[in-house]
């Protein structure tokens, strides 16, 4: 390696908290740096703005010392379907877009839009403002990006992060628009995130290795409204099973 790669290679000998620590400003650093760009990018060409948001969170991960493996990208669909990673860390944000194929728009809180730079950056890109305190809307609102050609919809059917890094009970408004649109349900297992960017760690990043499992996709052709609590639990079992052969979960998980 030579020039930012042999610097960066050095990096992981630092002592661990300072080394969190110094992630910790290269994450804001990016942030407010990339973000702005990302946006004047957009104004002249959508396909560059997207170009540069998936390297900006490529060159994160390579910044903070983070390596992302990702596994089963024959199971991710060319065309729109609903993706449904677990939610482990703040990191799963930059790793999912960095390293899926495509676009890949998120959902997300609305409260996150309100923040003055990532705001304005998720709107931009097209990420979608989910009101959780009003579901219906919500559906609403996810239709309308999940039905452009080619977009995927990633939705953490978990509705937050993990508080203890195991998998928590899903929600059901993935599944329904998965269904009420016809299109597959592609679970992720995401391993090792928790251990990279810790709750309550203020932004704190420790170098660390991430697995991006991509499962076979659950078709929804011919399925009703009905089969949504089905779906819901096939597919969080098809994650916890790989979560479990990981050691990112425990058994006692119900």
């Amino acid at each position: 390696m030579t020039g930012f790669e042999d610097l960066l290679g050095h990096c992981p000998s630092l002592p661990s908290g300072t080394r969190a620590g110094l992630n910790r400003w290269i994450f804001r650093g990016m942030l407010f740096a990339c973000g702005p760009t990302a946006v004047a990018l957009h104004l002249l060409s959508r396909d560059l703005a997207w170009d540069f948001a998936k390297a900006s969170a490529r060159t994160l991960a390579l910044a903070t010392g983070v390596e992302i493996e990702v596994r089963g990208l024959e199971n991710f669909p060319e065309g729109p379907a609903v993706v449904t990673p677990n939610h482990a860390s703040h990191f799963d944000i930059p790793a999912l877009l960095g390293f899926l194929p495509g676009e890949a728009h998120f959902a997300a809180k609305k409260e996150l839009f309100d923040e003055p730079i990532l705001g304005w950056v998720m709107r931009t890109l097209g990420m979608v403002p989910v009101d959780r305190e009003n579901p219906v809307h919500a559906i609403d609102d996810l239709q309308e990006v999940v039905g452009r050609a080619g977009a995927a919809l990633i939705v953490f059917p978990e509705g937050t992060r993990s508080r203890d890094g195991n998998l928590g009970k899903f929600k059901k408004g993935a599944f329904r628009l998965a269904i009420a649109r016809g299109l597959p349900v592609v679970p992720i297992a995401v391993h090792g995130s928790k251990a990279v960017m810790r709750q309550g760690g203020y932004l704190a990043i420790e170098p660390g290795r991430i697995v991006i499992e991509i499962l076979p996709a659950f078709e929804t052709t011919g399925l009703t409204a009905d089969d949504r609590h089905e779906l819901t639990e096939q597919v969080r079992d098809a994650i916890l099973r790989r979560l479990l052969a990981g050691g990112d979960a425990r058994p006692a998980v119900a």
